[in-house]
């Protein structure tokens, strides 16, 4: 072969290195021949999701020989009506990490910058790079956002900054005073991406909701996600509120039938169950409390949490920790990848999950993992 075909990409996304999700169970299964197997890598819900989506999803698919309806009719008029919108200020997307994407590349040009917080979702800077654009990391504040430095961070190449609220990975929030303060002092030119993936889960009394500041700040795009509270993380559903203007440009590069009719059905079904929701806010309450206990009396320290995940610091390298825990039939995520390399990050389980996670690292760290 002659030709080189990484050369023939763009130069961004040959700098780029494909993100790394948490592992399958399949996969574990292949290497180590484990049956029995937990994952608490990849934030989803373990209740799954409510009896009313599957139900929907499942008469859904007796239509699945036609296209979905690429405007996302009935699921956009039912979220502007559960969120007080209008249907025209949302975009979907698959997932809400295909609105990040969408954000950029409608919006990024070769040379102009993005603002980030360190140990911040890894796509935010993927998507940059992707678009020949600088990413621009701000250093972490007790492992959170420095809302103050991120605006100090923004100058006239400055085209986007992404904020996560709560972060993943760490699951740390900042409250509504200072998200105030931080929009006070961006430039209107500049689009200010706040996810808000783990919304749901945080009961925190000065916790803001990035919609309700819509209206006073047009340059402000909100993403949510189906992923998670409502478990649907592998229907890939999610969706972003903005500005109509903002929403128009976003639907322009929208590939038309980027959400499935499943999907679509399920979503929609998923609203209507606050039950379902609730029930899930508080198992991951009550997970997030055992999980916090267990780590106090094996002696680990952690990353105070308002998702549905912990950050664990493993008090030296993590990564033969995870390993250990691997042939113990559990999937964690190890975080070395967000400059994080004696942490773990570990989803909130069933109670038997959480206990046996607890038990199985319990029993690395005595046998000398770490």
């Amino acid at each position: 072969m002659t030709c080189d075909y990484i050369k023939l990409a763009n130069g961004g996304v040959q700098r780029l290195q494909p993100y790394s999700p948490g592992k399958p169970i399949e996969e574990l299964e292949r290497e180590l021949g484990i049956r029995d197997i937990i994952k608490l890598a990849s934030n989803e819900n373990p209740l799954g999701p409510s009896h009313k989506a599957l139900e929907a999803a499942k008469r859904a698919l007796e239509q699945v020989h036609l296209y979905p309806d690429g405007a996302g009719f009935g699921l956009k008029t039912a979220l502007a009506e559960k969120l007080g919108v209008n249907s025209n200020q949302i975009t979907l997307g698959n997932g809400s990490n295909d609105i990040l994407e969408l954000v950029a590349r409608a919006y990024l040009q070769p040379g102009e910058e993005t603002v980030y917080a360190e140990y911040a979702f890894a796509i935010y800077p993927l998507v940059t790079v992707a678009c020949s654009a600088k990413p621009v990391m701000v250093p972490a504040h007790l492992y959170g956002h420095d809302l103050a430095a991120m605006a100090d961070a923004i100058n006239q190449n400055t085209r986007i900054v992404f904020l996560a609220n709560p972060n993943n990975p760490t699951g740390t929030w900042f409250n509504d005073v200072a998200l105030d303060r931080f929009l006070e002092r961006v430039p209107e030119d500049v689009l200010v991406v706040l996810d808000e993936a783990y919304f749901e889960y945080v009961e925190e009394a000065h916790y803001p909701d990035g919609l309700r500041r819509l209206a006073r700040y047009p340059n402000l795009i909100v993403t949510r996600t189906f992923s998670k509270i409502h478990g649907l993380a592998g229907l890939r559903v999610g969706y972003a509120v903005s500005h109509p203007d903002v929403a128009d440009i976003l639907n322009r590069v929208r590939q038309p039938f980027n959400v499935n009719i499943p999907a679509l059905a399920a979503a929609e079904a998923a609203l209507d169950d606050t039950d379902h929701l609730e029930n899930s806010r508080c198992e991951n309450t009550a997970g997030l409390g055992q999980l916090v206990e267990g780590l106090n009396q094996l002696g680990l320290e952690h990353i105070p949490s308002v998702a549905n995940f912990i950050t664990v610091d493993c008090a030296g390298e993590a990564l033969p920790v995870y390993e250990a825990l691997l042939r113990e039939g559990v999937i964690v995520r190890p975080l070395g990848g967000y400059g994080l390399p004696n942490h773990l990050r570990v989803t909130v389980g069933t109670a038997r999950e959480n206990e046996r996670f607890l038990k199985a690292l319990g029993k690395v760290i005595k046998a000398g993992a770490r």
